[in-house]
């Protein structure tokens, strides 16, 4: 799919086609992250802070703490 750049006041812009922002899991107002790599523009989405309510909704009480073996001291440790 091509585009052009247009103007936009003092800035350059391109319009993302619907079906690009559907693919991609976007929506307007989302944050993207701008990149250029080997003159390529790429567009990284940035990641949704997610409030701790909707963590605590999500959350089925299955969680078991426990403990783990971090192996031999390899160096100066403390016994």
């Amino acid at each position: 799919m091509q585009t052009t750049i247009r103007k936009w006041g003092n800035s350059k812009a391109v319009r993302l086609p619907r079906a690009i922002i559907e693919k991609a899991g976007l929506d307007e107002n989302d944050q993207v992250e701008l990149l250029v790599e080997d003159g390529n523009i790429i567009i990284v989405p940035c990641k949704k802070h997610i409030k701790l309510r909707e963590r605590a909704a999500g959350y089925s009480g299955n969680y078991k703490p426990g403990e783990w073996d971090t192996g031999r001291p390899t160096g100066k440790e403390i016994w």
